[in-house]
């Protein structure tokens, strides 16, 4: 019985080209193009085993959170059909297995990618050790997703809290950040990276680093298990009784609908809030004092300055937190919204009307992300130009809300928001930061995100506005993201509802 459910889930996941392309994609772009940045960010922060030693653990980073996700979307998208084959006769025992068992595959997957990626641009010393260390990570990981995903039902709270989840465990960490607060052992990938990057921690006791890391695996699999188990269980739907509502206007009842669907996530909420605060707050915590070299426009000459990254990097880690959390709040409310669309479509609300309702909520959304933020980053890093400092962290969120809104529709859940994880991290926290070199690269020049970030390194570094050609950048990005999103939504309301007219 457990072969056949591993291999009638295995399919699934085989005949879904999406998620084999992501569990291969990800690590593979994640090991290429992030590890040097890392390993910069690494020598700066004063990171333990040095930048070898991130370079090798990135490997592990990027299979822990793709697994997780894989993990998360799994158990999330067959709750419904594992309690339908429980109520079938199957056991809910067999049925963890079998779902451990396919958790595991793709952990496999994930690992081989990013460890093949990192054996093709490094030198390995090490390969059966980092080999190893790298499944041991994605392998910790899978709990997580498990957890989440059965705790956590709404798809934007589950992804935001293991990105939360994953931003903490490796970046500040002790290969990167170098800290040993205590509190941080406990993450999954503390005694994995160590043990993979052959760094000692000195506080692992008599089981040593491996020992505690295989800890951390075997009682991902046993608690994920659990968890799978107690999900499969039949239980009694409640009635929901629907309430309709008079609307003066297509556009106002569209926003209503947005709004109530914000509003009934209260666990959104609380992660737009904790999530702003603990990455800036630890950031600034965690920056030892130095100087950093940074190009910047003062009364229109153009020179480079010398700057403390310990008071300055909270200030630029801020437009990461906006950017990333807007791009996946932009992808979560465009994808759960859209069988309530079509619905709304066929009851005679024009597309139009729904694209800009759709587009008004996601904005306000994105603004709120970026009003958090700041608030937070106000208090341990003192902008020199506010407003323009403001308003350069809106029109990235604006910008990535719209990304993300994008890419929801064409790419669907799980593609979409790997594309939410990746882009803003690639865009903002590597190739435009100030913290790991003094200008961005000519290809940073064609990204979206560098109009806006050139506008907070002005405002937040320089006493005179010198970004008029950056303001206008950023939101000629906001405008052609913000348009092409609005017309791929409206384009596949209207087809879809069009198709479930003819069939019905």
């Amino acid at each position: 019985m457990t072969r056949m459910l591993v291999r009638r889930f295995l399919l699934d996941h085989a005949r879904n080209r999406t998620t084999v392309v992501v569990l291969v994609l990800v690590p593979v772009a994640f090991v290429l193009v992030a590890a040097p940045t890392l390993a910069d960010a690494a020598r700066l922060l004063g990171g333990r085993g040095g930048g070898p030693a991130v370079e090798v653990a990135t490997a592990g980073w990027a299979a822990a959170f793709v697994a997780g996700m894989a993990m998360y979307l799994q158990v999330t998208d067959s709750r419904q059909a594992d309690r339908r084959l429980v109520l079938a006769g199957a056991r809910s025992g067999q049925l963890a297995m079998a779902r451990v068992l396919v958790g595991l595959v793709l952990a496999g997957v994930a690992a081989a990618a990013a460890f093949g990626a990192l054996v093709s641009r490094v030198h390995v010393h090490q390969p059966l050790r980092v080999a190893a260390g790298t499944l041991l990570a994605a392998v910790a990981y899978l709990v997580v997703g498990a957890v989440v995903g059965t705790l956590v039902r709404v798809p934007v709270n589950g992804a935001v809290l293991i990105l939360f989840i994953w931003i903490v465990d490796v970046f500040f960490g002790p290969n990167l950040s170098g800290t040993a607060t205590p509190a941080l052992r406990a993450m999954p990938l503390h005694y994995v990276s160590l043990w993979t990057t052959d760094v000692v921690s000195g506080h692992a006791g008599r089981a040593g680093d491996l020992g505690l890391a295989l800890g951390w695996a075997g009682g991902s699999l046993l608690v994920m298990a659990l968890m799978i188990a107690l999900g499969a269980r039949p239980h009694r739907r409640r009635a929901v009784r629907s309430r309709p509502g008079s609307a003066r206007g297509q556009l106002g009842a569209a926003l209503r609908v947005g709004w109530l669907e914000l509003r009934r996530n209260p666990v959104l909420w609380v992660l737009l809030a904790l999530v702003p605060a603990v990455f800036v707050l630890l950031s600034d915590a965690i920056t030892p004092s130095g100087a950093t070299p940074v190009v910047v426009v003062e009364h229109g000459v153009r020179l480079t300055q010398v700057f403390d990254p310990a008071k300055i990097h909270a200030g630029t880690m801020a437009p990461i937190a906006v950017a990333s959390l807007a791009a996946l709040v932009g992808v979560f409310l465009s994808v759960d919204a859209g069988p309530a669309d079509r619905r709304l479509v066929l009851a005679g609300l024009r597309p139009g009307a729904l694209a800009g309702a759709r587009g008004l909520v996601v904005a306000a959304a994105a603004v709120g992300v970026t009003a958090v933020t700041a608030a937070v980053t106000a208090t341990v890093f003192d902008a020199r130009q506010w407003p323009a400092y403001l308003l350069a962290n809106a029109v990235l969120a604006l910008t990535y809300a719209a990304l993300g809104a994008l890419a929801a529709p064409l790419l669907g859940r799980v593609t979409g928001v790997f594309v939410a994880f990746l882009g803003p991290f690639l865009d903002v926290g590597l190739a435009q930061s100030p913290m790991l070199r003094a200008e961005p690269s000519a290809l940073a020049h064609l990204l979206p995100g560098y109009g806006a970030v050139r506008l907070v390194v002005d405002a937040g570094l320089t006493g005179s506005f010198d970004a008029d050609a950056d303001v206008w950048l950023a939101i000629a990005w906001v405008l052609a993201l913000g348009a092409i999103s609005a017309g791929a939504l409206r384009h596949q309301v209207r087809s879809r509802a069009r198709v479930n007219f003819i069939t019905s």
